[in-house]
């Protein structure tokens, strides 16, 4: 029975070996409402024009992420997920979701106003999609002059009222409108109805679902002269009539330390400013983490000596076995944290 544990434990440090903090290959999405600015100031690679997302880690049937770093290069991020299972995601994560990564990352380029639209619950995406909800927060990276969100209404509505704004195009009397500026955090739960601005560009952790009820369209047709398809009746027992004070979430700024931003069931994301500085990273995560640089740059230090550079609007993957890391940074670098309670 000894020589048994000696050998489990030692397949299990070869694999703790193997595993490093993974980058993926950018899956671009061209949008009637993208624009450049992924391009020019990320430097994603694409021929494309209307760029409106950068699918930084997505594990969405069809759009799975591949690994473009190290001696996973090449693999997607479903193989990697079956093979190393909980050393990947943590035993919480693995046990409840298993071999499904339960978060989409993305970048969004908003040149022109993304259509109105809801998400559904969990329960409705299961029963109508057979996937999850879409519970997203966005964390507000660049915003022009006059770009803004519409989230969720002023006061509180009923369904008979919205289908009547609906009808009459006149939606935006009865919808909540704010004007964003750089670091600006809204939690977009299911059923909190919204659109980003044009002139936003911002990051957005989302479970892993592609579902949207496109309520509104502004009457736009695309490229080919085309009007997307709106999902009026599948939104309306989607929607929240509910009004909140405000949707902003407040925090407070701090250096070198992780400051929560937003905290739900399916993602808990942290503000980390690591400011001329180096940050010892806690060990002590039942999860996978992800790191997205919104601003500045640094570098990952592991493995005595080994280390990853993360620029702006670069996306790294920790895996939960990687517990000893550190954050590099000359001058400034500006991160969410995003990992699983």
């Amino acid at each position: 029975m000894p020589i048994l544990r000696l050998k489990i434990n030692k397949v299990y440090m070869i694999t703790h070996k193997i595993l490093y903090p993974l980058k993926f290959e950018p899956i671009l999405k061209e949008k009637v409402w993208g624009g450049t600015k992924l391009i020019t100031r990320f430097n994603k690679k694409s021929s494309k024009e209307n760029i409106g997302e950068s699918w930084e880690i997505s594990d969405v049937d069809g759009d799975e992420s591949v690994v473009s770093n190290g001696a996973l290069a090449g693999q997607t991020l479903p193989e990697v997920l079956e093979t190393y299972k909980e050393q990947l995601v943590g035993k919480h994560v693995y046990d409840h979701f298993k071999n499904k990564f339960p978060l989409l990352i993305k970048f969004i380029d908003a040149k022109k106003p993304l259509s109105i639209q809801v998400h559904p619950n969990d329960q409705l995406a299961q029963e109508r999609h057979n996937s999850f909800g879409k519970t997203e927060m966005w964390y507000i990276m660049d915003a022009e002059e006059n770009g803004n969100l519409i989230v969720g209404f002023k006061k509180d509505s009923n369904t008979s009222e919205y289908l009547e704004h609906l009808e009459n195009k006149t939606l935006m009397e009865i919808l909540n409108e704010d004007k964003v500026a750089f670091g600006d955090v809204y939690f977009i739960p299911t059923g909190r109805v919204h659109a980003i601005g044009a002139g936003v560009m911002l990051a957005e952790i989302q479970q892993t679902s592609d579902i949207t009820y496109r309520i509104y369209d502004w009457d736009r047709p695309d490229k080919e002269g085309n009007y997307r398809e709106l999902h009026t009746d599948l939104a309306l027992d989607a929607i929240d009539y509910t009004a909140q004070e405000t949707y902003k979430s407040a925090y407070v700024t701090a250096y070198n330390k992780p400051i929560e931003l937003v905290s739900c069931e399916y993602f808990t994301t942290n503000e980390l400013i690591v400011n001329n500085n180096i940050y010892v990273a806690e060990s002590d995560k039942d999860s996978f983490v992800i790191y997205m640089c919104v601003s500045g740059s640094c570098s990952i230090q592991y493995n005595n000596g080994s280390d990853e550079n993360l620029e702006k609007g670069q996306t790294v993957l920790i895996p939960a076995a990687l517990k000893n890391y550190s954050i590099h940074a000359k001058h400034e670098a500006r991160l969410l944290e995003v990992y699983i309670k």
